[in-house]
């Protein structure tokens, strides 16, 4: 009886895993959506284009080399049996050990769940360094981070091994539940050293200093792909769980998904009344960006907050990320999307809320978290981004950007018959 209701757990857990995994994926479609609404509608069919290549080669990079660094797993070597060869160790040492409530689940749908992670992780850089940056420079880049530079950092982190061998941050009382962190602040960090060596975009900035807003060509796709983000990070959060088939999980589970809408809404709140004070309009990008920082914000630990905690916690960010957009313009910081904000700022600013509903977290251990990770990601990707700029150039030349990436990256344009 014991054997078959563990059987069972692990093959629930096993499906929770596959579906929030597919969820997370569905995440792609909403960066996608978000950033080609975000964009003008000459470098549309370039930023689809990155956000399709840039998931492919994530998904075949952790699987050649990026799982085996962060968990010491191989599928790309062992396949699928292998990896049902280490669950059925598992479950073996387990069952050893009598039945405890905790069942595991298929080495192939961990590494699902946290290749699409590892996506979303790159799909930050592509809104941040849009309209200018040459594709193949992108793509080369998302070998590399996909490949090496996040596996190492979430070696770090997750993968519970020393930094450098030199210190544990598990030890220092780090905590990231599902990444604010581990995935958006790394994401932004090298968003933000990609932006620093390619520049603004021409015409963004004045020659006296003034800022010159380049609206996005396509609002209804930018609103579309964040209510995909929302929905999509339910899984992104929910399946951090990590299983589902006793009461404590389903419960915790529940909790996940509760705090996790909650901190969205307070978000989109918290930014909507922030812009109508400073601008004494209704913002809809700010809007937007504040739904996706009070997520980000919560995804660094959903499970122990209150409801209305993290609808405060939403609500803080939201306004955050609003001040931080405006901060990032006005030191000629051009994001066209607010990536470096959104991920970047509400990121470190998850990780910092940390300590206040987990007590096994410490503001020490946070810090030393996010200083680790912004660290190696920003250094490693600023000398990744140097090598390129020097072998083939990060950006395209100013008559093509004029022209727009459709045409000179990709040889189409997304909307033929408006253009004459």
């Amino acid at each position: 009886m014991q054997s078959q209701i563990f059987e069972l757990q692990y093959a629930l857990n096993t499906f929770y895993f596959l579906m929030c995994g597919a969820l997370v994926m569905w995440m792609a479609a909403g960066f996608t959506m978000l950033e080609a609404g975000l964009v003008r509608s000459k470098n549309t069919v370039e930023i689809l284009t990155k956000n399709i290549a840039l998931f492919a080669t994530a998904c075949t990079m952790y699987m050649i080399c990026g799982y085996a660094i962060m968990y010491d797993g191989n599928l790309f070597l062992s396949g699928i049996a292998g990896g049902d060869t280490l669950v059925a160790d598992a479950l073996s040492a387990s069952a050893k050990n009598g039945f405890s409530g905790d069942a595991v689940y298929s080495a192939p749908s961990d590494f699902f769940f946290q290749v699409v992670f590892v996506a979303t992780c790159m799909s930050i850089v592509s809104g941040a360094v849009a309209e200018r940056m040459k594709l193949w420079a992108f793509l080369l880049f998302a070998v590399v981070m996909t490949g090496f530079i996040y596996p190492f950092e979430g070696s770090w982190t997750w993968g519970g091994k020393d930094v450098i061998g030199l210190f544990s941050l598990t030890k220092l009382g780090f905590s990231d539940f599902a990444g604010s962190g581990i995935v958006h602040m790394a994401g932004a960090a090298a968003a933000l050293s990609g932006v620093l060596l390619l520049g603004a975009r021409k015409g963004k900035y004045g020659p006296n200093g003034e800022i010159r807003a380049i609206p996005g060509a396509n609002l209804p796709l930018a609103a579309l792909g964040t209510l995909i983000l929302w929905m999509g990070w339910l899984g992104f959060n929910g399946g951090s769980v990590l299983k589902l088939g006793d009461i404590a999980s389903a419960n915790a589970v529940a909790m996940v998904f509760l705090n996790t809408n909650a901190a969205a809404a307070g978000g989109a709140i918290g930014a909507l009344i922030i812009a109508r004070m400073i601008f004494g309009k209704a913002d809809l990008t700010m809007l937007l960006n504040g739904a996706l920082a009070g997520l980000v914000a919560i995804t660094a630990e959903p499970s122990t907050p209150s409801a209305l905690q993290a609808t405060l916690f939403g609500m803080i960010a939201g306004v955050i990320v609003v001040i931080s957009i405006l901060v990032l313009d006005k030191i000629k910081i051009d994001d066209p999307v607010g990536a470096i904000s959104v991920h970047g700022v509400s990121g470190f600013f998850g990780l910092m809320l940390v300590p206040l509903t987990n007590p096994n977290a410490t503001v020490l251990g946070q810090i030393a978290g996010a200083a680790t990770i912004f660290t190696w990601v920003f250094i490693s990707s600023l000398l990744v981004w140097g090598i390129i700029k020097v072998v083939m150039g990060l950006r395209i030349s100013e008559e093509e950007e004029y022209q727009g990436a459709d045409i000179a990256e990709c040889g189409m344009e997304a909307y033929p018959e408006f253009i004459r």
